[in-house]
């Protein structure tokens, strides 16, 4: 990290008046989350499980549960880090109206960003939904029997199949975030994203839709994207350090 960088950082967050916030899974690897799509990642040890895969065989949704199960220790060990309270803190100022996110962990939730302001594309893997009737299931109980016994969970309200509440492969977006996203992406005014290598689309459109609409486009990221390019700043910078730096948050 450099100071000139912070300082060019710091500029353009304080000229904007509406900055969106889009994160990856690069915000979550300094709190000790593994990825999935790099060299060493979690996609590098096992082929992930597509949707229809999962509802179809059993064999299949037993293998995605023990996975959660392994997954999950590095979760739940997992704390919000500066890069993460940084962002809580541009919302909490007002200078951020949202935060767009690829991850699954809660970290945003939990460093303070409101259910409200927080559009998460894919999903949530802290607690586990019905895929018929939608009812919210709990993790701990599920993980509890699955563990004990291998019993695969069903929902107790229509005995449908229970996923954790997270989009698989071959499962379609979420429609209502996706258009939230997309809203706040064309209002904002600055579009800053950090920590997402910007492959995976169509999440990783939403920067060039606000770069054609007039915003400003920042990326912090610890590898070069394919939009640096066109970004009017991008710093192969750590995020924690360098955010909190522009932020004055420790």
């Amino acid at each position: 990290m450099t100071t000139d960088a912070v300082a060019r950082l710091r500029t353009l967050l304080d000229a904007a008046s509406r900055i969106v916030v889009f994160t990856g899974a690069g915000i979550s690897t300094e709190s000790g989350i593994p990825d999935f799509r790099s060299p060493q990642g979690i996609w590098s040890r096992a082929k992930p499980i597509e949707y229809r895969d999962f509802v179809t065989h059993e064999h299949l949704r037993r293998e995605a549960w023990r996975r959660k199960v392994e997954i999950d220790r590095d979760l739940e060990a997992a704390e919000p880090n500066r890069g993460h309270r940084a962002v809580a803190a541009l919302v909490a100022r007002g200078a951020a109206s949202c935060v767009i996110t690829q991850n699954i962990d809660g970290l945003h939730q939990r460093s303070g960003v409101p259910d409200a302001q927080l559009v998460e594309l894919h999903g949530n893997g802290t607690y586990a939904t019905c895929l018929d009737c939608g009812l919210r299931h709990e993790l701990a109980p599920i993980k509890a029997a699955f563990v004990a016994d291998g019993t695969l969970p069903c929902c107790e309200h229509c005995g449908g199949l229970i996923k954790t509440a997270t989009i698989s492969f071959g499962q379609p977006m979420p429609e209502r975030a996706m258009a939230r996203a997309q809203q706040e992406t064309l209002a904002c005014d600055l579009f800053l994203v950090l920590g997402s290598k910007l492959v995976v689309y169509p999440a990783a459109g939403f920067p060039l839709l606000a770069k054609r609409r007039g915003a400003r486009l920042v990326i912090l990221n610890r590898e070069p994207t394919g939009q640096d390019d066109v970004a009017d700043l991008a710093l192969h910078l750590d995020i924690g350090p360098t955010l909190g730096a522009a932020v004055g948050v420790e």
